[in-house]
């Protein structure tokens, strides 16, 4: 029936393409969002066909019927034919199509870099480039996918929602002194959140900055209209004399599976467990490798090193036409970022995860070259397999058994991840929504407003002076210039986070200074939060107490109950009018910590059941686990470092050097690699069947190679403006 309809449409939406574009001298802080958060060619090819699907659906339905969709049964607009037609001709049926899973030992051996068929009977569960799970159904707008609050006269339970900048202003603003300090843990806590998070989710946002109907440009208009989804200004915040809205983006759409018959909008995770060393992709993970070595390493720093040891090769860029070779010149080495398994230079967003890349690119070569020792015999294929099986297991026992009873508390860690008992191909390790648009959100209020860098001496160092957080932003140069990854790791062990207080949420450096620059307001990471948790369509507060089996607060009394903070509740009653609306980020953090743990109740069920999902759905977990037991990160600093001083456990805060252990202290365990001993007659038909590492492929065809070039202006701005 709608055959030639959907020719025409497909045509029409592919017209209406616009690719992201930056030219020098115009940069805002929404362009350094847009651009961290592009993708390689798989992501684009899968976010392309769920475009065409999401605009040619609107389409349809704007051209056919001229009622609401509220009078309407959604399955009047589109037969399974001819959603199914319609899938085929966007290109969804292909990027969702089932893989063949290979049943060769190299397959039972090694996870995949994408994440497929690690679960055999469904091998899309917890891939790259899949859609987000849910626990709970999406509540949109409306049945299309329109963001809550989208339509600022909606009412939810009675009451309108009420703008994030808002609720950002009057509940998570913090001034940078009026803080409090945790006195038992370190900031490589939220250090190390900030890695595992990197290494969880990723969620693209729509490839084009201006609007699919009208053509407006999303970082100069304040009307919404997909994929614009701007943050209004209240009358009465600061800001309001100097713009009426701050730019946002709505997360590109993705595809649905062949059998649907309804699409009704979800996200995509781009990223699986281990990418952020090596990549989500084939294409960035032999990227990153050093194929010229016989020892399986990945490619490091030719031009500098830190005191002999290695850093991140730099994204190789490609010279925009709108930079001269003299202004780069000028620029000398700051004009390279480095290069990683996260997409599109995220290494570079801070120093504390420049530090940390370059900590586990060290380690997986020194594996390596180990692992050459006790098996000479082995190839450089096996070496980089071998080497990422094993730092994928320190990876699960440093976060499973390390972070995660720290941030929980040990009894309710004890009570919610139970010992583990082997792979389960019943649970789905697919990161869910609610996890990567709220929940695992919760440690930016832990995020202190000062980078210390600390000497030899773990003093405060002249050469490093402590810094406003938002001067670390982007700034690779530091670490090159300012003394290695040395000053930081120092810095992190023995600087304290900052602690979550109901009246001390949010630092100003993230609610008024992110990605300051000279042109273009800074963005505020607190309304951010908020506004990606509607654009995802996120229940409210009262359906994950439910979900949790907790008790919803039926008034103010037992809201104030649950929260141990009579102000805060006022605050969020007269924003939001009844607990059931209030936003899960903003709600979840505001809960009193659990004994021992940083979050509370509601925090300590999502984190929880994602986590033991991510581990128990892993069919390569159980193998690697019991021999990385005894590492620790104070060993990996040890290891691959000049640091010679090391916290016992690196995430306790150490108030004092003197509480440090020398490297060579015997509880600063060393990994055994005697375990991966084999005798060279063990060399096994598995063995030959890996392929050599093909010619490593050149960076400078990367999507957004010019990150460090077109924009260096733009970043170097963060430190003048």
């Amino acid at each position: 029936m709608y055959t030639v309809l959907l020719t025409f449409l497909l045509w029409f939406t592919s017209l209406s393409r616009v690719k992201l574009s930056i030219s020098e001298g115009s940069f805002h802080p929404t362009d350094l969002l847009a651009v961290f958060k592009q993708t390689t060619s798989s992501t684009r090819s899968h976010i392309r066909a769920a475009v065409l699907l999401y605009n040619t659906i609107e389409i349809i339905r704007e051209m056919v019927y001229t009622h609401t969709m509220a009078e309407l049964n959604h399955t009047e607009l589109l037969s399974s034919e001819d959603m199914e037609t319609l899938l085929d001709a966007t290109g969804c049926s292909t990027e969702m199509k089932r893989p063949v899973c290979k049943s060769d030992c190299l397959s039972e051996r090694y996870r995949t870099i994408t994440g497929h068929c690690n679960n055999r009977q469904t091998p899309l569960l917890g891939a790259a480039n899949t859609p987000y799970a849910r626990w709970l159904p999406p509540e949109y707008e409306d049945l299309h996918g329109a963001p809550r609050g989208w339509d600022p006269q909606h009412s939810y339970h009675n009451f309108i929602l009420p703008p994030v900048r808002a609720v950002s202003q009057e509940v998570l603003y913090t001034q940078n002194e009026n803080i409090s300090l945790d006195v038992s843990l370190s900031h490589l806590l939220v250090e190390w959140w900030q890695w595992i998070d990197y290494d969880l989710t990723l969620t693209p946002q729509s490839p084009s900055t201006t609007s699919f109907k009208m053509g407006a440009d999303c970082t100069h208009t304040c009307s919404r209209d997909t994929p614009c989804f701007p943050i209004w200004i209240p009358l009465s915040d600061p800001r309001a004399g100097l713009q009426s809205c701050m730019p946002f983006f709505r997360s590109a759409p993705s595809c649905v599976g062949q059998s649907a018959m309804w699409y009704h909008r979800e996200q995509l995770n781009i990223v699986v467990y281990g990418s952020m060393v090596y990549g989500s992709s084939e294409e960035l993970s032999l990227n990153l490798r050093n194929c010229s070595s016989h020892l399986g390493l990945l490619s490091h720093n030719q031009p500098h090193s830190d005191q002999g040891l290695a850093y991140l090769p730099y994204l190789q860029e490609t010279i925009s036409q709108s930079m001269t070779r003299k202004t780069l010149t000028s620029m000398g080495n700051l004009t390279f970022c480095f290069h990683a398994g996260r997409p599109q230079g995220v290494a570079n967003e801070h120093l504390g995860m420049i530090a940390l890349h370059t900590l586990f690119l060290r380690e997986h070569n020194r594996l390596a070259e180990e692992l050459h020792r006790v098996n000479p015999h082995w190839g450089p294929d096996t070496l980089y397999q071998e080497a990422r099986k094993i730092l994928g297991a320190v990876h699960q026992v440093l976060t499973w058994d390390h972070y995660l009873p720290h941030v929980l508390g040990n009894k309710e860690y004890s009570k919610l991840i139970p010992p583990y008992d082997g792979y389960d191909p019943k649970v789905d390790p697919s990161i869910t929504n609610v996890f990567s648009a709220a929940a695992f959100r919760f440690a930016h209020v832990t995020v202190h407003p000062v980078v210390s860098r600390l000497g030899p001496g773990h003093q405060l160092h002249p050469d490093n002076p402590p810094m406003p957080l938002h001067h670390s932003l982007f700034a690779p140069w530091r670490v090159v210039e300012e003394g290695g990854i040395d000053p930081v790791l120092r810095g992190v062990l023995l600087s304290p986070a900052k602690l979550q207080a109901p009246e001390q949420m949010m630092v100003e450096e993230l609610t008024e200074r992110l990605f300051q620059a000279q042109e273009g307001l800074p963005l505020d990471l607190g309304a951010l939060n908020l506004q990606r948790g509607r654009d995802h369509g996120l229940p409210g507060y009262g359906a994950w107490r439910e979900l949790c089996g907790l008790p919803i607060p039926a008034n103010k009394s037992e809201f104030a109950g649950i929260l141990g903070n009579v102000g805060l509740v006022r605050k969020l009653l007269a924003l939001y009018g009844t607990a059931q609306n209030i936003d899960v980020w903003v709600e979840a953090i505001s809960e009193p910590a659990l004994p021992g743990g940083r979050v509370g109740p509601l925090l300590a069920c999502l984190l929880a059941k994602q986590f033991r999902a991510l581990i128990d759905g892993d069919r390569c977990a159980e193998e690697q686990i019991t021999k990385t037991q005894s590492l620790s990160v104070s060993r990996i600093i040890c290891d691959n470092t000049r640091i010679r001083l090391v916290p016992l456990d690196a995430f306790i805060r150490t108030l004092h050097a003197e509480q440090l252990l020398p490297c060579t202290h015997p509880n600063v365990t060393h990994l055994n690699l005697s375990a991966w001993k084999e005798p060279d007659t063990d060399i096994d038909e598995c063995s030959n069947q890996l392929s050599a590492c093909p010619v490593n492929l050149q960076c400078s065809n990367t999507p957004g190679s010019f990150i460090c070039s077109g924009m260096h202006a733009y970043i170097r701005s963060f430190h003048t403006g």
